[in-house]
């Protein structure tokens, strides 16, 4: 019955006006004098902060900071995929036959999280990491791979919260979410990013809206409050490194693996 009513109320609070109305507040600069409870309540290592958090106008513009330099050193080396965010792993693994299996219990269809899109084709028997954010890591997002952005695609969802119970009572919440996916090409297959919205992100943004190339570890996009990055590496090109496991967490700019496309 708990579990029900749960279910009712995010469903209920899932919609997109609630997230703007949150959002809008997030950005006000009476949200900023709950910057300090924030940090206590989430135990966040604000010293790593590029500003002090007296200096942030909003508390959404403390949520989506930069870091200090040198904070998150990034593996460097060719082939080189690294993790694209602060996270723990949900799930990872191959993908079977363009699916997505077991993330807390449910299985993904590629063809439902990537909207169908032709660059599916390249990922059916990839490699794939849900990585989860929780409020007390950073929040930006950095390129995985060097690469040429090939596509970039939006596409409009609902905010369900990727939390655990979200995750494991909610229906296919990575692929009813919002999303902004980054196709990135690099000289040794192509990785996908996608970024997937949750309960009161007002926004998922990149950090240059010009940018068509990154290096591994560069600026590529920020939630402007919580969420989950899917990261796939295209079929027959990635190794991932050894001992990384589901549950694992990682910093942004650790290995994950390599990538060297098959003869």
């Amino acid at each position: 019955m708990v579990k029900h009513l749960l279910r009712l109320m995010t469903e209920l609070s899932s919609y997109r006006w609630l997230s703007r109305l949150m959002g809008a507040f997030s950005h006000s600069r009476l949200s900023r004098n709950f910057i300090p409870a924030f940090i206590r309540m989430y135990q966040i290592p604000a010293g790593e902060a590029e500003k002090d958090p007296a200096q942030y106008r909003s508390l959404n513009e403390f949520f989506s900071r930069r870091l200090k330099p040198g904070m998150r050193p990034v593996a460097g080396g060719d082939g080189q995929v690294v993790s694209p965010v602060d996270a723990r792993i949900t799930a990872m693994g191959e993908l079977d036959s363009g699916t997505i299996m077991n993330v807390k219990g449910q299985d993904y269809r590629l063809e439902e999280l990537l909207n169908h899109s032709p660059h599916l084709e390249l990922y059916k028997k990839g490699f794939f990491f849900v990585l989860y954010l929780s409020p007390t890591d950073y929040h930006r997002i950095h390129a995985p791979i060097s690469g040429r952005k090939v596509e970039s695609d939006y596409i409009r969802g609902r905010a369900y919260p990727v939390n655990e119970f979200g995750m494991k009572h909610m229906k296919n919440v990575l692929s009813r979410n919002e999303r902004l996916i980054t196709y990135i090409a690099g000289s040794d297959g192509e990785a996908a990013v996608v970024k997937v919205g949750a309960m009161n992100v007002s926004s998922i943004r990149y950090s240059d809206e010009q940018a068509g190339s990154w290096a591994a570890g560069d600026d590529l996009a920020y939630f402007e409050f919580g969420s989950t990055v899917v990261l796939l590496l295209e079929s027959g090109t990635f190794t991932p490194r050894p001992g990384l496991t589901s549950e694992t967490k990682v910093k942004m700019g650790e290995l994950l693996g390599t990538m060297k496309r098959l003869a």
